[in-house]
């Protein structure tokens, strides 16, 4: 008998069939560790924790069940912290390994590994696959996938972080998340270098890619293979809501909803902006947008209730089981 597919979640193990409605792109804390522990004052351990655990209910209230958070090194990444939250709310959080980078490696890999000063394996390979196969640090808790992140040009520490990221996947099989610019049109080169490593871009989730209405870049996207993330709906000062919706109704109707993810980006907090900007110029962006007004307005403009099912439900765990093509 085969067994049944099983995803690492904050709190254990899950079957893929179980995940029910899942956000693939959200975030439980955005934060710059290092600048956050020099400011004290800027941080309440017990003020963020009930918060978040607040917001999740609410999200959770909704009928999500499941969300994918991508959150990793270089983006202050605590999975003891998440897990903290994670056991007042009935949510399947997904962690991530991985490595945010938008230019240069973190010193710590700077001088070791492949063509650096000292040469040697690539550690962050050996560290992505220890996260996905033993735990994330002494947590016992393990990723279930794979991000890595470029904005704009290739740089060479993004290539790098790249590159390690499609050797672990090669390894353990998890699949891979890139953060990614469609008006830079990133998403293509990020393609072209995961590929030239080996990897199925059925098994990549090209991040951000509702960011834009151009439906040729998307095409091209989705004819490589990959999944297309529709994954910052809230974020309207990058993309008006109505384009974002207009867009996903398109690519349904001609027959790509088994590309498409859905989510936010949202996060219960990020430190990246003073206190009360984000919901001043972004109010939309938060976790239970897309159930409250983005899936009526789908539905108002002709995306089905299976096709709904398809990116919410079916998408996600075909990308979560080993044959995820």
């Amino acid at each position: 008998m085969t067994a049944t597919p099983q995803v690492q979640t904050v709190r254990g193990p899950v079957a893929v069939s179980d995940l029910g409605a899942v956000l693939m792109h959200e975030h439980v804390f955005v934060l710059s560790e290092e600048l956050r522990q020099s400011l004290p004052e800027t941080w309440d351990e017990q003020e963020r924790v009930s918060d978040a655990v607040t917001r999740l209910k609410a999200l959770a209230a909704t009928g999500v069940t499941t969300i994918v958070d991508p959150t990793v090194i270089g983006l202050g990444r605590n999975v003891a912290r998440v897990a903290v939250v994670n056991e007042q709310v009935d949510l399947n959080i997904v962690a991530a390994t991985g490595l945010y980078t938008l230019a240069d490696i973190p010193d710590f890999f700077r001088y070791h590994g492949p063509g650096t000063m000292l040469g040697g394996p690539e550690g962050m390979t050996e560290l992505f696959v220890r996260e996905l196969t033993e735990g994330i640090a002494d947590t016992g808790i393990r990723a279930a996938f794979l991000k890595c992140a470029i904005e704009g040009e290739l740089t060479p520490g993004v290539e790098r972080v790249m590159r390690a990221v499609a050797q672990a996947h090669l390894r353990t099989g998890a699949p891979i998340t890139v953060h990614t610019s469609a008006s830079a049109r990133t998403g293509l080169i990020a393609q072209d270098v995961l590929r030239s490593e080996g990897v199925d871009l059925g098994a990549v989730v090209i991040g951000h890619s509702g960011d834009t209405a151009d439906l040729d870049y998307l095409h091209r996207l989705i004819d490589n293979g990959s999944y297309v993330g529709m994954d910052r709906f809230g974020l309207d000062i990058l993309l008006p809501a109505d384009e974002r919706v207009a867009t996903v109704a398109t690519l349904a109707r001609e027959g790509f909803a088994e590309r498409m993810v859905l989510s936010h980006d949202a996060s219960c907090h990020i430190d990246w902006f003073p206190p009360g900007v984000r919901e001043q110029i972004a109010p939309n962006w938060h976790h239970t947008h897309l159930h409250d007004e983005v899936l009526p307005a789908l539905r108002r403009v002709g995306v089905t209730e299976e096709q709904l099912t398809t990116m919410l439900v079916d998408n996600p765990r075909r990308y979560f089981s080993p044959a995820n093509g």
